[in-house]
């Protein structure tokens, strides 16, 4: 496995995101992604790119979201950077609650605990920085 890094930068329009996904497929197949963490890792990040979008930087395309990807001890190490405000992970309603079941947005951050080895946020004075880690056999 060669020791990469990547790095991808988008306006905040949602219609990027087919980029974004290009972009996961590309440093997947790079750093050899199994075929099975693939659709997980793809989740995570276009999920984490869809909250740097449209809750941070409110589709505003004059403002950026990055998307640093490096691969260091075996470990996929993705950081995804907006230009919004931040939030606090602990306000976010709990998706797998019964009143929350039903809604169609909110489960961005349970899943990408699901599928990624870890998550982690900083917010910023220039931004939220959400960075995603997934372990390389």
């Amino acid at each position: 496995m060669a020791e990469n890094s990547f790095h991808l930068e988008i306006e905040s329009d949602p219609n990027n995101l087919i980029t974004v996904e290009e972009f996961v497929n590309y440093f997947a197949i790079e750093v050899g992604i199994s075929k099975e963490k693939l659709p997980g890792l793809l989740l995570s990040v276009t999920e984490a790119t869809t909250n740097a979008i449209i809750h941070a930087n409110k589709s505003d395309k004059a403002k950026k979201v990055k998307i640093n990807v490096n691969v260091e001890d075996k470990k996929l190490v993705i950081c995804i950077i907006d230009e919004g405000t931040g939030f606090d992970p602990q306000n976010v309603p709990d998706p797998t609650a019964p009143e929350n079941l039903l809604k169609d947005s909110g489960r961005g951050l349970y899943l990408m605990k699901v599928y990624m080895d870890e998550v982690k946020y900083k917010v910023t004075p220039e931004g939220t920085e959400t960075t995603l880690i997934l372990n390389i056999p």
